[in-house]
C-alpha cells in the first residue's frame, strides 16, 4: 500500500497523509523508515493542527473528523484526562469506556503518536486490532514524534585525560529529565558529538543537569571511558581524584574500587540505578503492572512512592543501599557491552556508545592467528557433512583476530585493533553515516544481486522473503550476473539494503567481466548490506568507509550450502525487523557457519520495523505427558535503536496483563495447545523447537 503524494509535513520529523486504496491516515517516519496506519470508516480530510494542543512534544500534528479509529495491531493505548492523569492502559482484549470529557491518548506505535479528542470515548481490542470509538463524528487531533535523535552540538577536547573527563561530563546535557522517567529511552537524548583538537572547547549554552552527583576518578582515559555511560545516566561530573568513587553534595559516598574491580562495580551501579528507576517510575505517568516490580518489591527496603518525588542524588543513595544480590536475577539482560580501547581517537565514539547506554569494558581478548580461524572454519565445514567446495581461497593470513572476553549482554561491540570473533567491528564512520542518513522515499528499497548461478536457491528464497509484509512498502529489485560497470552503478545508487550473493576474493567482488574492488569507491548508496560470499570482511569495511551504516560479512571461506541457508535465514530475520547484530546472533546459533560471520559498522541498524514493536524469539517445548497438551513458551525480546533499554512490552498472551522490560528473556508462559496456536498466529516470528530454528507460520502445531 502506498500513500498520496500530498504529505502535510516534509522534513526530518513524521509526516501525515491519507491512505491510498483504503480509508485512513498514514504516518511516516522518513528517517527511521517506519510507517503506521490508522484506519477510519471513510477517507478523512486532513488539515494542519497546532502541535501545542497536545500535552507531549510532537514534530507535527493534523486534525480530521471521524467516528472511530482502527489500529492494525494491538498496541498499548494510554488514556489520560485533561490534567494528564492516567485513567487507563488499554492493551489486548481491552474494553474501556469514558464519559464525555477531554482526553489525551498515547499510542505505542513505531513512532510516538498522540490523539486529543473531546467527548465520550471507548477503547476496545481483540487479539489482532484495536478500536478507538467516539459518540458520532468527532474532531481528532493527531500528533507524532520520531524516535530519531540527532546530537545538538559538537564539542572539542584535547587528548589530555582531564580535558576528556570534562568533555564527557557534558554528555548528560542530552537528558530530557533527571526524574526516573529518563529510564525510558525516549527521554534520553543523543549526547553531543566529541571531536579531538588542540584545545578544550565546550559550546556556550551547553548546560548539564545539576544533580549534585560527582564521579571521582584517576585522570586516565581507561577510567573515563568506562565511567562515561554511568556519568551520562546520573548526570554526574567526572572529576580527577584518587580512588574511584561516587559522591554527592549531601556527603554520600560509594566506592568503585571494590574487590570486584572498577569496571565490574561501575557496571553494577549502572544496572542497579537503572533497574530501580524502572520500578519507581510506575508511581508516575505510567502506573502499570510491572512484572519486575512484583518480583522484587517485597525484598526491597524501599518506599518506591517516596522515591518518585526524591531528588536524583537521594534516590541514588537509597538505591545503592540495596544489596545487588537482591535484584541480580531480575535485572534485564543488557543490550550491549562495548569493548573500548583507551586510545585518544576513541573519544569520538563515546557519544554513540553512551547513546546505547552500553556497558563499557577495556579490551581484554585472546589473540588468534588466521590459521586458527581457518581451522575452525574447516572444522565446521567437515562437521556439516557437506562435500561441496567452499567459495574462495584461504583466509587472509595477514589479518589479526581477537576473541573478546565473554559478557552477559545480548550484543558485543569491539572498538580496538584486530578483527573480533563474536562481536561487531564498530567504526566511527558507521555512526557518522547514520547521522547523515537522509529522509527516504516512500518505499524500502532492497537490491538482491546474484553473481553466482549456483546460488539461485538463495536468490529465489530471499526474493520471496523481502517485501512479504503487506503493511510495509518494500520495493525489491533482483539483478543477475552484473558486469563491473553495472555493479558499480548498483553500489553507488541509493538503497536501504543490498543482499549480495556470489564470490569475493582479495581483488574484490567477482563480476561477469572482472573484479570490482570496493576500496576504490569514494561513495556508496546502500545503507546496509549482507555480503554472502567468502572473505567479504575487507570489502564490507570499505563499504562502511564509503558511506554505508553497517552490514554482515564473512571472515573466511564458507561452504555453499551453509551459506545459502545462512542467507535465507538472515533475510527472514531482517525482514521481520531484527537489527543486523541480533539477526546474526539468532541465525548463527542455528548454523554451523555462524562463527564465520560478523557485523561491521553499526550492529543496531535495522532495515524494517518489527510488527510487534520489538523483535522477539520464542522457544517452545512440550511439558508433562503427551496427553497433557501443555507447552512452555519462553519469550525473548531484543531492544532496538529506537526502542532501547527501558522499553515496556506486553506479550499478547490471553492470560497476561503484565508489562515487562523488553530485553532478553522476559518470562516463560505455560499455555494450552490452542493458546499457543493463537499466540503464534499473531505474526510470523522465529521459533526454536527442539533446538531447531523454525517459523511460526510454518509450524505443524499438531505434531508438537
Amino acid at each position: 500500500m502506498s500513500h498520496s503524494d500530498e504529505a502535510l509535513h516534509d522534513g526530518f520529523g513524521v509526516s501525515f497523509s491519507s491512505l491510498t486504496g483504503d480509508s485512513g491516515v498514514l504516518v511516516t517516519d522518513p528517517i527511521e523508515r517506519q510507517q503506521f496506519r490508522l484506519f477510519t470508516p471513510s477517507t478523512p480530510s486532513l488539515a494542519p493542527a497546532d502541535p501545542a494542543a497536545l500535552r507531549f512534544p510532537v514534530d507535527d500534528a493534523v486534525r480530521f473528523v471521524t467516528e472511530h479509529v482502527d489500529l492494525p495491531a494491538v498496541i498499548a493505548v494510554y488514556v489520560r484526562d485533561d490534567t494528564g492523569e492516567m485513567l487507563a492502559e488499554a492493551a489486548h482484549f481491552a474494553d474501556e469506556s469514558f464519559d464525555a470529557g477531554t482526553y489525551g491518548l498515547e499510542l505505542c506505535a513505531p513512532m510516538k503518536l498522540y490523539l486529543r479528542v473531546e467527548g465520550p470515548i471507548t477503547v476496545t481490542a481483540d487479539a489482532t486490532r484495536t478500536r478507538i470509538a467516539f459518540d458520532g463524528p468527532t474532531e481528532v487531533i493527531l500528533g507524532g514524534r520520531s524516535h530519531h535523535e540527532r546530537p545538538a552540538t559538537t564539542l572539542t577536547t584535547t587528548d589530555d585525560p582531564t580535558d576528556v573527563m570534562r568533555a564527557l561530563s557534558t554528555l548528560s546535557s542530552a537528558l530530557k529529565t533527571t526524574s526516573v522517567e529518563r529510564s525510558y529511552p525516549t527521554l534520553r537524548g543523543h549526547p553531543p558529538l566529541v571531536e579531538r583538537g588542540d584545545a578544550l572547547s565546550i559550546p556556550d549554552g551547553l548546560t548539564t543537569p545539576e544533580t549534585g552527583v560527582s564521579i571521582e576518578l584517576p585522570p586516565s582515559l581507561e577510567h573515563a571511558y568506562v565511567a562515561a555511560p554511568l556519568a551520562y545516566y546520573l548526570g554526574a561530573d567526572l572529576v580527577p581524584g584518587g580512588r574511584p568513587r561516587i559522591t554527592t553534595e549531601a556527603g554520600f559516598e560509594h566506592r568503585l574500587d571494590t574487590p570486584r574491580g572498577f569496571e565490574r562495580e561501575v557496571e553494577r551501579v549502572l544496572k542497579q540505578t537503572f533497574f530501580v528507576d524502572c520500578l519507581v517510575r510506575t508511581e508516575g505517568y505510567y502506573k502499570v503492572d510491572l512484572h519486575e516490580r512484583a518480583a522484587v518489591e517485597s525484598d526491597l527496603d524501599l518506599d518506591l512512592a517516596a522515591l518518585y518525588d526524591a531528588s536524583l542524588a537521594e534516590r541514588l543513595e537509597a538505591t545503592l543501599a540495596v544489596p545487588y544480590e537482591t535484584i541480580r536475577d531480575h535485572v534485564p539482560e543488557w543490550k550491549l557491552t562495548t569493548h573500548v580501547a583507551p586510545t585518544p581517537d576513541n573519544v569520538e565514539l563515546l557519544p554513540f556508545v553512551v547513546n546505547d547506554l552500553a556497558v563499557v569494558r577495556t579490551p581484554r581478548a585472546t589473540n588468534l592467528s588466521a590459521s586458527e580461524v581457518q581451522a575452525t572454519a574447516a572444522g565446521e565445514f567437515f562437521r556439516s557433512g557437506d562435500t561441496e567446495t567452499v567459495r574462495s581461497a584461504a583466509t587472509d593470513a595477514g589479518r589479526a583476530y581477537v576473541q573478546p572476553e565473554s559478557t552477559d549482554s545480548l550484543e558485543q561491540a569491539w572498538l580496538g585493533d584486530g578483527t573480533p570473533l563474536g562481536a561487531s567491528k564498530t567504526t566511527k564512520q558507521a555512526f557518522r553515516n547514520r547521522l547523515d542518513r537522509s529522509p527516504a522515499a516512500e518505499t524500502i528499497d532492497i537490491v538482491v544481486v546474484c553473481n553466482d548461478e549456483r546460488m539461485v536457491a538463495e536468490r529465489d528464497v530471499v526474493d520471496e522473503v523481502y517485501g512479504s509484509r503487506e503493511e510495509l512498502p518494500f520495493d525489491v529489485t533482483v539483478e543477475y550476473g552484473r558486469t563491473v560497470a553495472e555493479f558499480r552503478e548498483t553500489l553507488t545508487t541509493d538503497a536501504d539494503f543490498l543482499h549480495y550473493i556470489g564470490h569475493i576474493d582479495a581483488a574484490g567482488f567477482e563480476c561477469a567481466d572482472g573484479r570490482l574492488d570496493a576500496t576504490a569507491l569514494e561513495e556508496v548508496g546502500p545503507d546496509a548490506f549482507l555480503l554472502n560470499a567468502c572473505q567479504s570482511y575487507e570489502q564490507g569495511i570499505s563499504l562502511v568507509n564509503a558511506g554505508a551504516i553497517g552490514g554482515i560479512v564473512t571472515l573466511s571461506d564458507v561452504v555453499n550450502s551453509g551459506a545459502i541457508e545462512m542467507g535465507q535465514t538472515l533475510a527472514r530475520l531482517l525482514n521481520r525487523g531484527f537489527p543486523l547484530g541480533n539477526a546474526l546472533d539468532v541465525a548463527g546459533d542455528d548454523n554451523t557457519l555462524g562463527s564465520q560471520y560478523v557485523v561491521v559498522g553499526d550492529a543496531g541498524f535495522a532495515i524494517a520495523q518489527a510488527e510487534s514493536g520489538v523483535p522477539n524469539l520464542c522457544h517452545v517445548q512440550a511439558v508433562g505427558g503427551e496427553s497433557d497438551d501443555r507447552f512452555e513458551l519462553e519469550y525473548r525480546a531484543f531492544p532496538t535503536s529506537d526502542r532501547g533499554m527501558g522499553t515496556l512490552i506486553i506479550p499478547c498472551i490471553e492470560t497476561n496483563d503484565t508489562h515487562y522490560l523488553s530485553s532478553g528473556t522476559v518470562d516463560t508462559f505455560e499455555l494450552s495447545r490452542n493458546e499457543l496456536v493463537r499466540f503464534l498466529s499473531l505474526e510470523d516470528v522465529p521459533v526454536v523447537v527442539e533446538n531447531e530454528l523454525r517459523w511460526s507460520s510454518e509450524l505443524d502445531f499438531d505434531s508438537l
